[in-house]
This record gives structure tokens, C-alpha cells and sequence, in this order.
């Protein structure tokens, strides 16, 4: 089983936009259920379908596989749930971790925050200046979440 480790953080002023190159992401849910999501995700010339199970604290299981360009814009403009999430990341390595620091489009746009992967829930590590108030436990902060309750509808 893939296990994803995962802390989620807002964004403190605008240093973080100096560092990364922008990738826009376009992603939509087959299944948006907590026990079971499951991600549509075009990312530069690359496509993938991601399954998670549900969180416990910050882990949960995940699994990810490669699909073809053409079958993911299928499945995103047929049958993933609307709206489709739409995102810039900027991947930013700081003190020895990758801090994927996401800023959203359309009915998201204005929601930006930081996620970081860990090998263990206890792993220590250093947060650049610009991290601000961790909203791992927030599920509003889950993409899946941000389909059913937009940023613009908080």
C-alpha cells in the first residue's frame, strides 16, 4: 500500500511567489467520498488517477498511477464531479524537504496554501518564513472538499 504523510499550511505574504516555476494544474474528482477519493490530475504534459483512503491524523493510503493525456481530458470534461479544480504549484525546496505551495483558479481563486510530505507523522522539519497556520485537519483545505464548498462560498 502507498501511504501519504501530509501537513497542510497557509500562506504568510508573498516571498514564496520570488521561488518555483509556476505548473498549472487542472484536476477533478471520480469520487470525492472520505473513504475513498479518487483524482483526475493533468500536470504539464503528464496525466495520472490518484486513489486515497481516509485520513488518520496526517496519513492515508494513497495510490497513484500514470493514464494517457487524451483519457484524462475525457474523464475531466465527462465524468468528474464539476467544478474542476484548477491551480498553479510551485515545487520549493527548503532546508532539505519539497514545499508544494498551490494557488487556485476560478471559484478557488484567492485560496493559497503550502503542503509538505514527510516519511513519518513526527518528522521534524523547518518552515520557511512564509508558512503561516497549519490547516491539516481542516477538511475545507481538501481539494475533494473544494468541488462541494468553493473558496468563494466560505
Amino acid at each position: 500500500m502507498g501511504v501519504e504523510i501530509e501537513r497542510k499550511f497557509l500562506l504568510v505574504g508573498d516571498a514564496w511567489r520570488e521561488l518555483g516555476e509556476p505548473v498549472l494544474l487542472r484536476q477533478g474528482y471520480l469520487s470525492t467520498n472520505p473513504d475513498r477519493t479518487v483524482r483526475v490530475r493533468i500536470e504539464g504534459d503528464g496525466a495520472s488517477m490518484t486513489i486515497k483512503g481516509r485520513s488518520e491524523g496526517a496519513t492515508r493510503g494513497e495510490w497513484e498511477y500514470p493514464i494517457p493525456l487524451a483519457d484524462a481530458n475525457e474523464l475531466l470534461d465527462r465524468l468528474c464531479e464539476q467544478p474542476i479544480i484548477e491551480k498553479y504549484r510551485r515545487r520549493i525546496t527548503f532546508a532539505g524537504n519539497v514545499w508544494e505551495v498551490d494557488e487556485f483558479l476560478g471559484a478557488n481563486a484567492g485560496l493559497m496554501f503550502a503542503e509538505i510530505e514527510l516519511a513519518s507523522e513526527g518528522q521534524q522539519f523547518e518552515k520557511p518564513d512564509w508558512i503561516g497556520e497549519e490547516v491539516t485537519h481542516d477538511r475545507r483545505y481538501f481539494n475533494s472538499s473544494l468541488i462541494a464548498l468553493p473558496y468563494s462560498a466560505w
